[in-house]
């Protein structure tokens, strides 16, 4: 099986890593070889020897190339039931201004947005390009959504907070079984 995904190059060098070390942490973890060609951003997932690591080391590869951190992005193989989530926002904005807008409302002044988005719904968030990511638990990714899609749709902070707030305590309770 060979699995073929398309990176921008901007993020070649991050997915490569300093001497080579995340691509060779990538296979190690994913049992697969991956081929990175420089000059056209094309990445090859060859052969994994483990099929489900394959699909996970697109999934780390995807997240990366959308603007993860190495780091953010392997947690993936660490935890089975994190998830890898794209929001592409081509749909959204009708014009680059547009664009301009919704990112800046989700990225917020110095990152502010984002920052309390990530606190109270425990998932790391990047937008990049016309896309959001977010990885995170299932339910964590599903609050996370429903707030973007509330303030794309126009909503202030404020009340997108709170209701980001009362989502975060409601799973807290679910999870202690209150």
């Amino acid at each position: 099986m060979i699995e073929h995904i398309k990176i921008p190059l901007e993020r070649v060098a991050v997915l490569v890593g300093p001497e080579g070390r995340t691509k060779a942490l990538i296979e190690e973890k994913s049992t697969a070889k991956i081929n990175i060609n420089s000059q056209s951003g094309d990445v090859e997932i060859i052969e994994p020897k483990d099929p489900i690591k394959g699909l996970r080391a697109k999934e780390v590869i995807q997240a990366i190339a959308r603007g993860f951190s190495p780091e953010k992005a392997l947690r993936l193989f660490d935890y089975d039931l994190l998830m890898f989530e794209i929001i592409d926002l081509s749909d959204v904005a009708r014009s680059e201004k547009d664009l301009a807008r919704i990112k800046g409302r989700i990225i917020g002044r110095g990152g502010k947005a984002r920052e309390v988005f990530e606190t109270l719904t425990e998932t790391n968030i990047s937008v990049y390009g016309k896309t959001i990511c977010l990885i995170g638990y299932p339910e964590q990714n599903a609050v996370a959504r429903t707030g973007i899609d509330m303030l794309l749709k126009g909503s202030a902070h404020g009340p997108v907070y709170k209701f980001l707030e009362k989502k975060k305590s409601e799973l807290k309770r679910a999870k202690l079984g209150l």
